[in-house]
């Protein structure tokens, strides 16, 4: 059975989309998912990036288009009262609720609908704590352990090449987006584009950006 990394932030709509959009665009294969709550910003700041809501055009459209992609795939999503917002009272506290080193399906779903649907603010103080009863931690969030289990999921996230959310990692390969389910899905049925050469060439072409004048 093939593992799949699943890479997310419960800030990210497109997060939110692709996770439930996952079950239904692998049906009927054999996979396992591990689902990895990383800090966005960190492995932005890693590949020198800026966070999509920081470009106030580049906000706006993200806005409208995720609207639209949810009724599309039949999702229910409503934008939180505040976005962008800090994530990591989310982050801990599904990993502080994982019998193992992860969260498990059920609790992901809980926090991305908590931050996804009815349009409340998902930090509120009130709402985490209702959130945190609801889901019964097994360890403290604020605890080094949970913190520790962060940081390493983010260091992972950005050594196996992860540069944004949602990013699913199946055999070394790095799957990027909600619209990258399809192409993991030939992935895993062995389609015979993944064994040829196509995708070590396809980078490997110089860059003119890189020419010194």
């Amino acid at each position: 059975m093939k593992q799949i990394d699943f890479y997310l932030d419960f800030q990210s709509p497109y997060a939110y989309l692709a996770f439930e959009a996952l079950p239904l665009a692998l049906q009927g294969l054999s996979y396992h998912v591990h689902y990895k709550p990383v800090l966005l910003g960190a492995v932005l700041r890693e590949h020198g990036l800026r966070g999509p809501a920081e470009i106030p055009a580049k906000r706006a459209f993200i806005y409208r288009q995720v609207l639209w992609l949810a009724q599309q795939h039949g999702v229910a999503m409503a934008m939180p009262a505040e976005h962008p917002f800090a994530p990591l009272p989310l982050l801990r506290l599904a990993l502080a609720c994982g019998a193992g080193p992860q969260p498990n399906r059920q609790v992901c779903e809980t926090v991305f609908r908590h931050v996804w649907q009815g349009g409340a603010d998902a930090v509120d103080p009130v709402r985490l704590q209702a959130l945190s009863t609801a889901l019964a931690p097994r360890r403290d969030p604020a605890g080094e352990a949970v913190k520790a289990a962060l940081r390493a999921n983010t260091e992972a996230a950005t050594a196996a090449g992860v540069f944004g959310v949602p990013a699913y990692v199946l055999d070394g390969r790095v799957f990027w987006g909600l619209d990258a389910l399809p192409m993991l899905r030939a992935c895993l049925e062995g389609h015979p584009w993944f064994t040829s050469d196509a995708w070590d060439e396809a980078p490997r072409r110089p860059s003119a950006l890189d020419r010194r004048t």
